[in-house]
């Protein structure tokens, strides 16, 4: 009802909040904010731990792809590319091969590994008629954990 009153010409009068209409107080916001803080703490680091144990998982997966699509290229061209042709030789034709028959690889080009970084491929190996390595989450050779190397020959 808009009227005549002290505060005013037509100013309406003022309303009483009903019961249950009050909202949440300041202190109730801040319990639930620390609550879901404290979950955050215990969650995050595992969900985190999962995601860099998937990036080696996927790694190992891309190495593995990357046997297969040689394994092709040696059918093929009756050698491994060399270390200088590298892994890339798996996407585009290199001089020297009549019997090319690719691209050995999916989209035709050479992924990076999880990490953004190229993978390193050597050929001759140490053991193996050649290695290919990412040199994992530090992007350095050796490391532990999931900044450890992770190889052609590694189980």
């Amino acid at each position: 009802m808009i009227g005549f009153s002290r505060r005013g010409l037509f100013a309406p009068p003022r309303r009483r909040p009903r019961r249950g209409e009050e909202g949440f107080t300041l202190v109730e916001m801040l319990v639930v904010i620390t609550i879901i803080g404290m979950i955050m703490a215990l969650v995050g680091p595992r969900v985190l731990n999962y995601l860099s144990e998937s990036r080696v998982k996927a790694a190992k997966i891309q190495i593995q792809s990357f046997s297969s699509a040689l394994d092709l290229f040696y059918l093929d061209a009756g050698r491994f590319p060399t270390s200088s042709e590298g892994l890339g030789a798996l996407a585009h034709p290199v001089s020297g091969v009549a019997s090319w028959n690719g691209p050995y690889v999916k989209g035709g080009n050479v992924p990076n590994d999880p990490w953004g970084n190229p993978y390193v491929y050597k050929q001759p190996a140490e053991k193996d008629p050649y290695e290919i390595r990412s040199l994992g989450s530090d992007g350095q050779e050796g490391g532990t954990g999931t900044a450890g190397d992770i190889t052609s020959s590694t189980k």
